[in-house]
């Protein structure tokens, strides 16, 4: 009998200790269950965060290449825009220094050139003694000089009868000129 209960305990024991393995095995493999699946949710959330990073990287980008841009564009415009204003500055200085004297009245002889004279009338800053003397002819003929205080340099050639004008004052050339000079294409 005392091997009985030996076997018995022996059973028992094996029972219990195979019972136990078991639990423990199921504890384990849960265990690796909970663990895999956490890891997973872990990677699946790392993901999401690298790919939201990536997306705010990327705008990011873009809006840097846009204000690159803008900025590209804002400096060409006023390099463009201060270009523009010394080459206005230049012209109307040279204009300016250029309408005067006998080039005043060779310019005025020219605008006039096949136009009866009679009708016409040359406006100008000041009639100077040089200025007559240069159109003496043109005087003779029938041409006016009259000073006008809208003509600071240059000439207007007026119809006597006041239907029109031309304007080759500096700010009436500067007028002329500019066009040419804002079609510029700085790029």
């Amino acid at each position: 009998m005392e091997l009985q209960i030996q076997d018995l305990v022996s059973s028992i024991r094996k029972e219990g200790v195979e019972a136990a393995n078991a639990e423990a095995e199921a504890i384990i493999a849960e265990a690796k269950k909970k663990a895999d699946s956490i890891v997973r949710g872990a990677q699946t959330e790392a993901q999401q965060y690298k790919d939201a990073a990536e997306k705010e990287i990327n705008i990011l980008k873009e809006s840097a290449e846009v204000s690159a841009d803008q900025a590209k564009r804002d400096a060409v415009l006023a390099f463009k825009t201060e270009i523009q204003n010394e080459i206005e500055k230049i012209l109307s200085a040279g204009i300016g220094k250029e309408l005067n004297g006998k080039a005043l009245g060779t310019l005025i002889r020219t605008a006039i050139a096949g136009e009866n004279v009679a009708d016409c009338a040359a406006e100008v800053a000041e009639v100077s003694d040089a200025l007559k003397s240069e159109l003496a002819k043109e005087i003779k003929d029938g041409l006016e000089i009259r000073p006008n205080k809208n003509v600071q340099q240059g000439f207007r050639i007026a119809s006597k009868d006041g239907s029109g004008y031309f304007d080759c004052t500096d700010e009436g050339i500067m007028e002329m000129l500019m066009p040419y000079f804002r079609d510029l294409d700085f790029n």
